[in-house]
């Protein structure tokens, strides 16, 4: 039996042994959001409405801009991303360039996107600010938006080498990286 140990709202299990995605796979449905990350197991609760607006929003204005235009394919959550043993996540929105499509599984995205957008929820700022972002960088994740709901910012993290330069603070305008050519009014997202 599985025992939980409560990190402000996000949920992590006591456990000695490394969660892999066999396990994963056997959490029964609860309409939470379950992630293992470096093989720990973290059980988020839902969003908040105005998360969800906010991821709505960014996806439709990224659906527009990458899919409409044949560049590429945009998710949003709830989508497995497995960025390789013992890592699972579910970011907000993905985004993979027509060229790495064959990533996409029936059941999972494997390997490494190239932009993973997390928003921040309350609950959770350590996990998507520390946890996930180290993770995401290890991974090799090209382009990565930290989105503040409450502040109307975006940070974009843009690989250089191995580690993510210097954050980008976007509040009125955010041009993709990954993709050229893409910029989005931020105004249009609040």
């Amino acid at each position: 039996m599985l025992r939980w140990q409560a990190m402000t709202a996000v949920v992590t299990t006591r456990s000695r042994r490394r969660w892999t995605y066999a396990d994963y796979c056997r959490i029964p449905p609860d309409r939470m959001r379950h992630e293992i990350i470096d093989g720990r197991h973290y059980v988020s609760p839902a969003p908040s409405p105005y998360h969800q607006w906010v991821v709505a929003q960014l996806l439709h204005h990224l659906m527009g801009a990458v899919t409409d235009a044949g560049l590429g394919a945009v998710y949003t959550s709830p989508i497995d991303v497995h960025l390789g043993r013992g890592t699972l996540v579910q970011p907000d929105i993905v985004v993979l360039r027509t060229a790495n499509r064959s990533l996409v599984g029936d059941k999972k995205i494997t390997g490494v996107p190239d932009l993973l957008t997390e928003v921040i929820s309350p609950s959770r700022p350590h996990l998507d600010r520390r946890t996930k972002f180290g993770r995401y960088e290890r991974a090799g994740v090209r382009e990565f938006w930290l989105v503040d709901p409450a502040e109307h910012t975006i940070e974009q993290f843009v690989l250089c080498g191995r580690r993510y330069g210097p954050p980008v603070l976007c509040t009125d305008r955010i041009r993709l990286r990954v993709l050229r050519g893409i910029d989005l009014d931020l105004h249009r997202v609040w």
